[in-house]
């Protein structure tokens, strides 16, 4: 069965059911969820035992999926940051409500000024919201929060990472809410890549608040460190020292982001709103490596979700998902869209006349520098594909994925285009 699991329908879905106090499918009346928790990773992929990942520990993740509805075919919408979160708030895909690119400095996407977001929608109806961490979103008019601690008022590093402060900005929030059903979004900044931005405090952050020297101290975490030798390298990162370092640093700051999921939700227990409040946990978008994020691909556009409930409605069995990309930063103008069905995958490059666009993070990446050096030196790169390939491509991709699920064998030009437009 394949499911329409963009996480906007979802919402849509569960906060509908949940806030209007239904009782829940079973008949059962004695526990009603009235309030809703979303943790939102940033650049999260599966790296966890739940999904099958035994090297990356991720205890207190793991102890909510056993308590979960997990999902193993969700997908992102729109694989960019502000875009999909502005999909998350508004249940409209980014081409719609404005958000075409990254909201913040130079980029300055924003949604249009009549968008009726879910923060406005809850307002209207008496229910609180509050956002800590990441907003990444615009205008504020659209956007607005009865209770919001992000990168506009703080350090993102302190309301994104930091995860001693967060848990205490949640508990002050709780705090506040006695008999008002509530939204609380709690959006942490890990695991993206900062190397870009704070180079002192490592590829993914992984140095901050570790306690050494000048790094600061989380006093809530103890970093779990790895040994490049031992992480999974997933089929479509090239398997080499330095994407094996690149990934084990990742997991450090991962293990920062599973403690705050932990602190968190030992938050809302402590405050009695445990047993009311439906938890969601996923990510924005896929992870920061090649064929990841800003991508259509699957390893970008499928996600981890865990959604915490005690009753579950049917959903329509969907047989198409759709998703779309125009932009990440202003200057990548590369426009695609992409049709997904159980079997195959459609991707429509408009833009394709031009090199596939690389993010500026993901490009002074060891990953990526890796990739484009060994290609320089003509060296051998144990990848699936080549730099060449990933840059141009073709206006049509068509993917049977039952018999090729990595999407190398593009059989557009081998079907008519009857059945490519009917795909």
């Amino acid at each position: 069965m394949l499911w329409n699991c963009c996480l906007n329908k979802l919402l849509c879905f569960f906060l509908g059911v949940i806030l209007s106090r239904l009782p829940n499918i079973n008949g059962k009346t004695d526990t009603v969820k009235t309030n809703v928790l979303l943790l939102l990773a940033d650049d999260a992929g599966f790296q966890m035992r739940s999904y099958l990942n035994k090297i990356c520990q991720t205890p207190n993740l793991d102890k909510l999926a056993k308590e979960s509805l997990l999902f193993n075919n969700a997908y992102t919408s729109v694989s960019s940051c502000s875009p999909s979160r502005s999909t998350i708030l508004t249940g409209l895909p980014s081409h719609q409500n404005g958000m075409y690119g990254l909201h913040h400095g130079i980029h300055h996407f924003n949604s249009f000024d009549n968008v009726q977001s879910l923060p406005k929608i809850l307002k209207r109806n008496n229910i609180r919201t509050g956002i800590i961490g990441k907003k990444h979103v615009g205008p504020n008019n659209v956007y607005p929060f009865d209770f919001a601690h992000t990168e506009e008022n703080n350090s993102i590093l302190q309301v994104g990472r930091n995860i001693t402060y967060i848990k205490l900005l949640v508990r002050e929030f709780l705090s506040q809410n006695k008999t008002q059903p509530f939204f609380l979004y709690v959006a942490f900044h890990d695991p993206h890549r900062c190397g870009h931005t704070h180079p002192e405090y490592g590829n993914f952050c992984e140095k901050f608040g570790n306690g050494d020297v000048g790094m600061g101290t989380i006093p809530d975490w103890n970093p779990i460190y790895y040994q490049w030798e031992q992480v999974k390298v997933p089929y479509y990162v090239q398997n080499t020292e330095a994407a094996r370092r690149d990934i084990a640093t990742q997991y450090t700051t991962i293990s920062r982001l599973d403690k705050g999921v932990g602190l968190v939700l030992e938050e809302l227990k402590n405050a009695g709103f445990k047993d009311n409040t439906l938890v969601i946990y996923t990510s924005d978008n896929g992870i920061p490596f090649p064929n990841g994020r800003t991508n259509l691909y699957d390893p970008e556009r499928s996600y981890c979700e865990i959604i915490d409930i005690s009753f579950i409605e049917p959903i329509e069995n969907n047989t198409a998902i759709f998703a779309s990309q125009t932009h990440h930063e202003v200057i990548m103008y590369y426009p695609m869209r992409a049709i997904r069905t159980k079997r195959h995958k459609l991707i429509h490059n408009i833009n394709y006349r031009m090199p596939f666009p690389i993010d500026q993070d993901f490009y002074v990446s060891p990953t990526f520098q890796d990739i484009l050096n060994k290609t320089r030196n003509h060296q051998s790169l144990p990848w699936y594909k080549t730099l060449k390939k990933y840059y141009q491509r073709p206006e049509w991709e068509l993917y049977d994925l039952k018999y090729d699920p990595e999407e190398l064998n593009n059989i557009a030009s081998k079907v008519s285009a009857k059945v490519v437009l009917y795909i």
